[in-house]
């Protein structure tokens, strides 16, 4: 469950631009970060797929304490990406983005175990209705939700803390507190990196980092989505006979 504040200081556009060069540009940054978002999904979903129907790989995974080690890599990628995005080149940062997708891949194809492919199908499809109606909203409000995001955030680590101590304790009732609290949080900021996202692109029209910061915007949504979801399935999947 991770999730971080990638992206690039605030600051200020340095000289008037024209609104339909800017407004075509932004069109075409936010399909950038959707396509990278919605083609890490599918590489995850892909591999995820594929270790769940390979018992050679998945055995040797999860029926030893190596699965402790797939579980907690995709958040040790997130803390690496978020320390090391400023130092990045475009390209090592698409390199990253890929590599953590096949991470979680591998981490999340317990589910396909552990839950019946109706009920992860369905979950997928309330998880992409729920992200995609906050997203738009993020996109499209004019109220400014910067002001939500020290509350998120510590919503957030709240989370994440709650999330790895019940990796020991296994309550059933903290998981749906979890569950319930984590989904609001992820929710949240799904619109506020949208709107961050559409201010990180005003800041930097015209430059460089634009392409990096696609990849990085690109992953906070990713992050999102994928917590929704696995959120969502944890209390309303259908567990394998």
């Amino acid at each position: 469950m991770t999730n971080a504040g990638f992206g690039f200081p605030r600051g200020t556009v340095a000289a008037p631009i024209d609104r339909a060069v800017f407004d075509e540009g932004l069109r075409r940054h936010m399909l950038r970060v959707y396509n990278y978002m919605g083609l890490g999904l599918v590489m995850t979903g892909l591999v995820a797929f594929i270790v769940a129907s390979t018992p050679a790989l998945y055995v040797p995974i999860f029926s030893t304490p190596l699965k402790w080690v797939v579980m907690l890599a995709p958040l040790a990628f997130v803390f690496f990406f978020a320390f090391r995005i400023q130092t990045m080149t475009a390209a090592t940062a698409q390199l990253m983005f890929w590599a953590f997708c096949a991470v979680m891949g591998l981490s999340l194809s317990s589910v396909f175990l552990v839950f019946t492919g109706t009920s992860i199908a369905r979950t997928f499809f309330i998880t992409a209705a729920m992200f995609g109606a906050t997203s738009l909203y993020g996109y499209t409000t004019k109220r400014d939700l910067s002001k939500f995001g020290s509350f998120l955030i510590m919503g957030l680590i709240g989370v994440v803390i709650a999330s790895l101590v019940n990796l020991f304790v296994g309550s059933t009732a903290l998981q749906f507190a979890i569950s319930v609290i984590g989904v609001l949080v992820f929710v949240g900021l799904t619109a506020w990196d949208t709107q961050s996202i559409k201010e990180q692109y005003a800041e930097h029209f015209g430059d460089e980092s634009l392409q990096k910061l696609a990849v990085s915007g690109a992953l906070s949504l990713y992050l999102n989505f994928v917590n929704i979801f696995q959120l969502l399935l944890a209390f309303t999947g259908q567990r394998e006979e």
